[in-house]
């Protein structure tokens, strides 16, 4: 058993450097603004050419990495995502920044099916909700890191070396997984079953739509808080970037890392106690939906320290149901299919940040942070009701 587990821990590890790299911009967006004065609505616009890519390569990601395996797959991606953070420490304006975020949207792709093609192998059923909420913790380290890492090494060397560090930091990972693996290796696949469904009839799938629209509309709160954190708290609460980051930034990833292990480990716990492992997966996603709609408070704290927990009780149950959700397909189709079913799901999740991202800022630009977060307050309990509707029965 703790073998598997090091196997996925090592993967979360994975994870936290996708999202380092991707977030270190976020972190930054206060100086890049400043000195290539971009708008709000730029801003939008550069983290659409990041999701444009991500939407449009992760089929043909979650594709290749079931084709090639988990090893060579993650090499790939890993390798490309963290030269193209590299080069962005070398931009001179919006158009090279767009390039790079266009090139770091395709490699970062296949992180989250190459994760989910890990769970699914290394864990039973019953564990993947626990699986994918482990995730979450990765996800959470990158995102808490990113402000950290960029503010310290802005301050000695400048916001280029910052992603340069980030880059540099993942290609690291390529020589821990490699010993791993070795010492670790993937448990025998059990044979595929008979008449497993094709990439084509998945596609057809009504099951795995509801799961993307679901996503879309759940994940709108997490792109919020993982885009557009600092930039609240600075324009809300008049404070300068270094401080956000210091004080305040790094707080809600970790509150939602420890949602998304929450919620999967509940889910797990009521399925030992009884509760089939959907139903059980379904009482937790919709407790969260609830809660959520308290992301509307938000940008109405009388500070930022409350505006703050409020952001970390709203991603923390993000978190809860995404760990859940994101454990679906690998039920329903598998190990062998496990990549190609996240990558449809992170194609709706790019899909929706290439249209919402943009919004946001033109929202903001006109009206503030209050409208943004009442509609996104909605949004995922909208995505628990067409789960609930789209499900397969029986």
């Amino acid at each position: 058993m703790a073998g598997r587990w090091l196997a996925v821990g090592v993967f979360a590890l994975y994870t936290s450097l996708n999202y380092l790299d991707r977030q270190t911009l976020a972190a930054l967006a206060p100086q890049l603004r400043s000195e290539f004065r971009l708008s709000n609505e730029d801003y939008g616009w550069l983290l659409a050419a990041f999701s444009i890519p991500y939407a449009l390569f992760a089929p043909l990601a979650g594709l290749l990495i079931d084709r090639i395996g988990l090893t060579r797959g993650a090499f790939l991606t890993l390798g490309v995502w963290s030269l193209a953070g590299i080069a962005t420490g070398f931009t001179d304006g919006f158009a090279s920044l767009v390039v790079c975020r266009l090139i770091l949207g395709a490699a970062e792709a296949g992180g989250i099916p190459a994760y989910s093609k890990a769970t699914a192998t290394y864990l039973p059923p019953k564990e993947r909700s626990l699986g994918a909420g482990v995730n979450s913790i990765g996800v959470s380290l990158g995102m808490a890191a990113a402000p950290v890492l960029a503010v310290w090494v802005q301050s000695q060397w400048g916001w280029r070396a910052a992603f340069l560090a980030a880059g540099v930091l993942g290609f690291l990972w390529i020589p821990l997984w490699a010993v791993v693996s070795r010492r670790v290796p993937a448990p025998p696949a059990p044979p595929a079953a008979k008449g497993q469904a094709t990439p084509s009839e998945m596609i057809r799938d009504r099951a795995l739509w509801g799961l993307v629209l679901a996503n879309i509309l759940i994940m709108t709160c997490y792109s919020l808080w993982t885009n557009w954190t600092t930039e609240l708290l600075v324009q809300r609460y008049q404070l300068t970037p270094a401080h956000v980051n210091r004080t305040f930034a790094w707080a809600p990833p970790v509150f939602a890392s420890l949602g998304g292990v929450g919620g999967g480990w509940i889910a797990m716990r009521l399925s030992a106690a009884g509760r089939a492992v959907n139903e059980a997966r379904r009482m937790v996603m919709l407790v969260a939906a609830i809660l959520l709609l308290g992301t509307a408070l938000a940008p109405r704290m009388p500070d930022a320290t409350f505006a703050t927990v409020v952001i970390c009780a709203s991603f923390f149950c993000c978190m809860a149901m995404s760990a859940n959700l994101y454990a679906i397909p690998q039920d329903l189709y598998g190990p062998g299919r496990a990549a190609f079913a996240l990558s449809a799901i992170t194609f709706g999740y790019g899909a929706m940040q290439t249209v919402y991202s943009p919004m946001v800022g033109r929202m903001v630009d006109r009206y503030g942070f209050e409208p943004v977060c009442a509609l996104t307050a909605l949004a995922p309990m909208a995505g628990w009701l067409v789960l609930r509707y789209t499900e397969r029965r029986g």
